[in-house]
């Protein structure tokens, strides 16, 4: 899996010399959250900003202004309209990433089921990277477009790099396991129920699939519908695909 070049880094403002550009690569520290940033906008800011704060609070017991964070974006993004950004709290700061933007693509995804959970899921960490990356790089290598985390009794949690979710009679089914709180996700969920889409949690388990008329991921690049797991081919309504895109594409676009 490749990174996508970097355009431009701050930290707390100012540009990244090379010992900080490393202390990046190493990614073993801190807390971050990822975003697509369209005219200067983006969806959920203010669930972005909750993230970065609770888990700043949470991992430092310390304190980050909101405006602070925004500050930040506006200051590295500088003029680029369009981009691909993260920002990173650590014990002394914020840093800020900028790359160029991406789109997921919206055909049908296969997944590969990977017996793993990532530690603190509840966290959007660089900590448990490197095993994700590995899990991803094997379904990627098998001819998927991405990793089913799952636990040894095969409930299912979350994608690699991705939430999922579930269609069945009209409602979606968030998987109860462990797992991040994705953005992309929380926008869904607020933009379906303002849909009057009905929603729920359920253990999910890979032997359950074929009790479901449908699935789907999603993470800071959009979603998609997935029509495999493993070997098992999985439905791809209309019903469901129409719901999920009526409501993200009513999701505002936030100023940052």
């Amino acid at each position: 899996m490749t990174e996508l070049e970097l355009w431009r880094v701050e930290i707390d403002g100012g540009a990244a010399d090379e010992a900080a550009l490393a202390l990046i690569e190493h990614r073993a520290w801190g807390h971050f959250t990822a975003m697509q940033v369209r005219e200067g906008r983006t969806r959920g800011l203010d669930l972005h900003l909750t993230r970065l704060q609770a888990a700043h609070r949470a991992m430092y017991d310390l304190e980050i202004d909101a405006e602070q964070i925004r500050d930040r974006v506006r200051h590295a993004l500088d003029g680029i309209p369009d981009a691909s950004v993260r920002v990173y709290g650590y014990w002394n700061g914020l840093i800020v990433t900028v790359r160029r933007p991406e789109q997921m693509p919206t055909r049908p995804h296969a997944m590969s089921s990977q017996h793993f959970q990532r530690p603190l899921a509840g966290f959007k960490h660089p900590g448990s990277g490197a095993a994700q990356g590995y899990f991803l790089d094997r379904a990627l290598a098998a001819g998927f477009d991405e990793a089913l985390l799952v636990g040894a009794d095969g409930t299912v949690a979350e994608g690699a790099i991705t939430n999922v979710g579930f269609w069945r009679a009209g409602t979606i089914v968030w998987p109860d396991a462990p797992a991040l709180p994705g953005i992309t996700m929380l926008v869904l969920r607020r933009a379906l129920a303002a849909h009057g889409v009905t929603q729920g949690r359920a253990s999910v388990r890979l032997a359950d699939l074929a009790e479901y008329d449908g699935m789907f991921l999603c993470n800071s690049r959009g979603w998609a519908p997935v029509d495999r797991v493993d070997d098992t081919p999985v439905p791809v309504p209309v019903e469901m695909t129409e719901a999920i895109a009526r409501a993200y594409d009513s999701a505002p676009w936030d100023p940052i």
